[in-house]
């Protein structure tokens, strides 16, 4: 019998010719990823390093992304923390405060490769699915023992196939379809599964699959992974950073899945999960026409060039209502830069939005664009939580980039299909 992608993995990750499905494994993750929490993460093990020192300079990655610039004193004191830790210990791989979200620095820096093995510790580590990377979140704890070891252990996952078609319509993003697979599945409809997209992918960009790779642990996925194509390669090739021919781990044809969906991407429209969780999955229509006080347009899930661009397109030479603050987070000072160049970023100024430095702060509610009791927030986010943005008697709406530049233009939301041409 053939095996999946996740026992291909960790098979290889393991130094077995094979593993099966609940199978315990001993591994050696390519890279740890922390961010602000490195300082409680290391707080837990501050007398072993004295001792023992890390294992190996070159399995940290460290991006300060969370609360930045530092909105408090504790804040400045954990940052001051980590960068004396990076310091003493030589580690290269540190991103200090701008320079982008964790996940996407992981990404653009060429740290997940395909057929990789990363380990962080933030549940949308899982973003790195999107360029054949076997990728998931670990607790504190785990991460303080890897940092001393360099190893952990993972149960192999089952896994669940979804084979796609089609191609999305004009004014649909691939966030209204993960959003879909969301809402049809449950947010606890892949706990623990290796979600495998499959098919024909050849319409989505490398874009909209980190889009949809960082939201699989919204329905409890292990990893969200697409297989590589000429997209992913080229994807490299931008970064600087070319695969060789084979560096990519596919399925094999005889391998076991749990579970077999399949969607078309045609069928696909606008859709909105209303609070409080993600699963909550509204057909736009149903909602269209609610006030909306806040438009949040960025974060990990959807702060990439091509979610800026679509913004800054239906937006340009128009006003953000006034009752409404867009605020505008780039996923890193390369995306930043990247828009600031093509003007993505003065057209969304001159329609009236906020830009922000590229971080989580408002994702979370730790820093920046926390709301005021009975305030309704649009997000390009990746979760609705109650209190996730800062005030637990407020609501958050989670829709895709087009979504909530419409919307933030009528101060409601809005069907951004009435605003593009096809």
């Amino acid at each position: 019998m053939g095996m999946t992608f996740a026992q291909k993995v960790l098979a290889a990750k393991s130094g077995q010719k094979r593993v099966e499905v609940g199978q315990i494994v001993t591994v050696r993750p390519d890279h740890l990823l922390t961010h602000d929490n490195t300082a409680a993460i290391i707080g837990k093990i501050e007398a072993d390093l004295e001792q023992y020192g890390v294992v190996r300079p070159d399995l940290n990655i460290i991006v300060l992304d969370h609360v930045i610039p530092a909105a408090a004193e504790k804040n400045a004191a954990g940052h001051k923390k980590i960068r004396e830790f990076v310091e003493k210990y030589g580690l290269k791989n540190f991103f200090d405060v701008g320079e982008g979200i964790c996940h996407q620095i992981v990404l653009e820096k060429g740290f997940a490769r395909p057929g990789g093995l990363i380990v962080g510790s933030d549940s949308h580590t899982c973003s790195y699915g999107a360029v054949n990377c076997f990728s998931t979140g670990v607790d504190r704890t785990e991460a303080a023992a890897l940092i001393l070891t360099g190893e952990t252990w993972l149960k192999v996952p089952p896994s669940f196939k979804i084979t796609l078609s089609g191609r999305l319509q004009p004014g649909v993003s691939a966030k209204d379809f993960i959003l879909s697979i969301i809402g049809k599945l449950g947010a606890d409809g892949a706990n623990y599964k290796a979600v495998e997209f499959q098919g024909d992918i050849s319409g989505l960009s490398m874009d909209d699959r980190i889009s949809m790779a960082n939201m699989g642990i919204e329905m409890g996925a292990k990893i969200a992974v697409f297989p590589v194509d000429e997209t992913t390669r080229e994807f490299f090739r931008q970064i600087g950073a070319p695969l060789k021919q084979d560096e990519f781990v596919q399925a094999d044809a005889g391998a076991e899945y749990e579970k077999k969906f399949s969607f078309r991407l045609d069928d696909v429209e606008p859709v909105i999960a209303a609070p409080h969780t993600v699963d909550n999955i509204k057909p736009l229509k149903e909602l269209e026409g609610l006030p909306i006080d806040q438009c949040l347009l960025g974060t990990c899930t959807n702060g990439r060039i091509s979610d800026l661009a679509r913004a800054a397109t239906l937006l340009k030479g128009k006003k953000v209502s006034p009752h409404t603050r867009l605020l505008v987070l780039p996923a890193s000072r390369t995306i930043l830069s990247q828009a600031m160049k093509a003007g993505y970023i003065q057209d969304l100024l001159e329609a009236g939005a906020v830009l922000l430095p590229p971080g989580c702060g408002p994702c979370l509610g730790a820093h920046q664009g926390v709301m005021a009791p009975g305030e309704r927030t649009l997000s390009t986010a990746n979760r609705n939580f109650k209190g996730r943005m800062g005030c637990k008697e407020a609501e958050i709406y989670l829709a895709g980039p087009e979504t909530v530049a419409a919307s933030a233009l009528h101060g409601k939301i809005s069907d951004p299909r009435k605003e593009v041409s096809p």
